[in-house]
Order: C-alpha cells, then structure tokens, then sequence
C-alpha cells in the first residue's frame, strides 16, 4: 500500500519569494503557492513567474507541490494555467470549482499542452453549489483525463456565500464537510480541511485538528508555518495506534486465520475491515516515519 503524508498542506503566498525560499525547510507535507486570494491584481503576472521559476527550480525535497490559479473565470487563469502547466508542480488546484464541466476544460487543456502527467489536478469547494454537486465533481477522479486526485475545502469562502458562522466546533458545516469527506472516499481521493484562521488561538486549532481527523479528512491545509507541528501531530498515528494495529495484523496474517472474517483479540471480536484499517494505519506511519 503506498501512501503519500498529506497531513499539512500549506498557503504560501505567490508574490512572497523570501517565504518560498523558507518553505524548504518547514516540516509540512506540501506547499500550495498561491496565486489566487494572497496576491493582489497588480501583483499577478510577477507572482506567477516567481512561482513558476520556484517549482521548476526544486529544492523542496519530499513536499507535495500545488500551485493554485486563479479561477477560470478571471482574466488571469489562462496565464496562470499555461505557467503551472509549464512548470510542471505535483498538482495545479483549481478555485471555486462547482461542476464537472470545469474540470473537464482543464483536462483537456492539459492535455493540449502536453502537460507532464505526474501533474495532477485538485478542486477547491467552497460554493453552495459545489457542495450540491459534490458527487458529480468527485467522480471526475474516473475520467484520467481531468487528472482529478483531490479535493479541498474552502471554509471561508463557504462561509461568506452561505452567510453560514465560522464557530467552534463548526456545526453550521458539519454535513458540507462530511459530505465531501463521504464524495471523496467513494472515488478514492483525498480530501483536506479547511483552513483556521485566528492564529492566535492554539487550543481552538488544535481543536479542529482533532475534528478533521475525525470526519475522516486527510490532512489540513494551513495559513502559518506555526500551525504545521500541531496539524502534523493530530493527523498522524500514535505509537500506541500503530502498535494496535501491528497486532490486529499479525493476527489475521496467522494461518489458520486467514479464512476468518472475525477473530478475537485480548477478548474483543474484530472484524476483517478492521484489519484493512490497519494496514492504512501501519501504511501512513511508515510514510511518515520515512519522510523524517
């Protein structure tokens, strides 16, 4: 089972060169370079060479690499898209996405392009109409020509359209989050969480670090490197998970096991599922463990 750590993903803002220069030695799993919302109008065309001549000149070791475009519906995505293409990141997101039919475009344009196909792409959700169509959206993941591996939410933008309150706890998007969560899983992509914004708050983000583990994200994208020792902290297994789940395995790996959908375990029945979850649990912590 190969598995990528994808438990910090962090907004690095396009027009900020000393802070990319500083993203090679953050701990996160991967870096968004920005070139949508942390870059204002008149600074575009410069962000989007800097970020481009970034990625194509490396240095970032084993971090996943995103550029995010502007959406397909400003004067800047043509550009944008045509750069991040050239550049060749490990992924181009795509903003505001809110049906298939985006994707689709983008595929094809890739492919008009010739764009590497290690480059994949991931969708932004954060429109009321996007979580309407979630399914439609996640099932783009089929179509190898959308090159679709992953979605991420834009809480704040969700926020604002829906006039929904950003809380503790975040009840009012509970079920938006959750249904993408589900979307996700059934076309086998992974899906981040939203970001936090009071930096301030510690205890509130380390908070909602537990919660996306909870509703099943995979990871969490972040606005400052100080949240990425928290986020990695709560997304990743701990020792005594990853020791449970050695165990579970060594058990249904036994011979006479093997035909088994259930079995006990120091007098508790465990169910085969359990010992798939296992062996993701004992997969990630070895990605992880090897990242180090």
């Amino acid at each position: 089972m190969t598995i990528r750590p994808r438990r910090s993903v962090l907004y690095m803002p396009g027009s900020n060169v000393r802070a990319q220069e500083k993203a090679k030695t953050l701990a996160c799993d991967g870096i968004i370079f920005d070139l949508e919302d942390s870059v204002a109008p008149g600074a575009k065309e410069a962000a989007r060479e800097q970020v481009a001549a970034a990625v194509k000149a490396g240095g970032f070791g084993a971090r996943e690499l995103f550029i995010r475009v502007n959406g397909i519906d400003t004067p800047w995505h043509t550009d944008d898209l045509t750069a991040a293409a050239h550049a060749a990141p490990d992924a181009i997101v795509v903003p505001k996405v809110q049906s298939p039919d985006t994707l689709e475009l983008i595929g094809q344009r890739l492919l008009d392009m010739g764009t590497d196909r290690k480059t994949r792409v991931w969708a932004m959700i954060e429109t009321p109409l996007a979580i309407f169509n979630i399914a439609a959206i996640a099932a783009e993941a089929k179509d190898s020509e959308s090159r679709l591996s992953g979605l991420i939410m834009g809480t704040n933008d969700l926020a604002k359209d829906t006039r929904a309150h950003l809380v503790p706890g975040r009840a009012p998007m509970l079920s938006w989050l959750s249904t993408c969560v589900a979307a996700a899983r059934i076309y086998g992509i992974d899906i981040l969480d939203g970001v936090y914004n009071d930096l301030g708050n510690t205890d509130g983000f380390a908070m909602e670090c537990v919660q996306g583990t909870e509703l099943g994200f995979d990871g969490k994208t972040l606005i400052h490197p100080n949240q990425i020792e928290p986020c990695n902290h709560a997304f990743s297994p701990s020792p005594e998970q990853v020791a449970q789940a050695r165990k579970i395995i060594d058990v249904f790996d036994l011979p006479e096991n093997k035909g088994k959908g259930v079995v006990s375990i120091e007098g508790r029945m465990v169910e085969r599922l359990h010992a798939d979850m296992a062996r993701r649990t004992v997969a990630i912590a070895e990605a992880i463990a090897a990242r180090a």
